[in-house]
């Protein structure tokens, strides 16, 4: 029998087949620190627990984390937080450098809530210095822009902030029926190699992510044409396309990572002469 709809929109995954899946994506956590962003009911902290090092779930429910941590009480290795995650400074629960150690690198894990699935991507490419790897389970459509490679209609501002900060690889598709209540949407599991891409491109994190972001705004119009409504100069613009080797009626979407830095860097450099 099915349940009624949690209060706070939680879809609980009970396939066992699944759980297992997401949790071997994860590779070897014996010596990690693993976060689990919403334990809910317990389904994959129960996996977990034999296999982590180090545990530290964070639940957002009241009444799911006092269940928790009831429930594990005497669980030496787990230690369950009632909070939002995107309170959590994930670079303070991790293990600091010690003397011949550098400072441990986290291992994530969750089925990320749809209302609020691109702020807590955001929060971890945030403190993606304190991440190694992150395995989660989001919408198909969010997978798939994730994915999604330059040239391609799912290609946006969310594929282009996701790749500048790790590598993405979705895993594998969840129907509804995995669920319970089942969702409307099928799911997809992702796992995120946090690999930030900022020195590679020579490019300064917070102007370039704020420079992607404008010429997405957008998607329809042409990246000339999104750059012009970014205050940059028109012939400044037709000189950085030519030197990227683009058309001048390139659409953002068609951009690769590599060439956006290029023009990002010939853009700033003009404006400051």
């Amino acid at each position: 029998m099915r349940s009624e709809k949690p209060k706070l929109g939680q879809n609980f995954l009970v396939s066992p087949a699944a759980q297992m899946q997401i949790v071997e994506a994860l590779g070897d956590i014996a010596h990690a620190t693993v976060i689990e962003i919403g334990p809910g009911k317990g389904a994959i902290t129960t996996l977990l627990l034999p296999r982590a090092g180090r545990l530290l779930g964070i639940e957002l429910d009241p009444a799911l984390a006092a269940a928790a941590q009831a429930r594990w009480a005497t669980a030496a290795n787990l230690t369950i937080v009632n909070a939002s995650v995107l309170d959590a400074d994930l670079a303070r629960l991790a293990w600091p450098a010690s003397p011949g150690r550098e400072a441990e690198k986290l291992v994530v894990v969750g089925n990320l809530p749809y209302y609020i699935t691109s702020d807590i991507l955001l929060h971890l490419f945030a403190q993606a210095g304190a991440i190694d790897r992150a395995v989660v389970m989001v919408q198909e459509e969010v997978a798939d822009r994730l994915a999604a490679s330059p040239g391609t209609r799912a290609y946006g501002v969310l594929s282009a902030t996701a790749q500048l900060h790790a590598t993405v690889e979705k895993l594998f598709t969840i129907p509804p029926e995995a669920f319970d209540p089942p969702p409307n949407v099928h799911s997809a599991v992702v796992r995120l190699t946090m690999q930030p891409r900022f020195e590679e491109l020579g490019v300064p994190r917070e102007p370039f992510l704020r420079f992607t972001q404008r010429i997405f705004h957008q998607k329809r119009k042409t990246l000339a044409n999104n750059l012009k409504a970014a205050g940059f100069a028109a012939d400044a613009i037709q000189k950085a396309l030519a030197d990227a080797q683009l058309a001048p009626t390139v659409r953002p979407e068609d951009v690769p990572l590599e060439q956006a830095a290029q023009i990002y860097k010939a853009l700033t450099s003009s404006a400051k002469q």
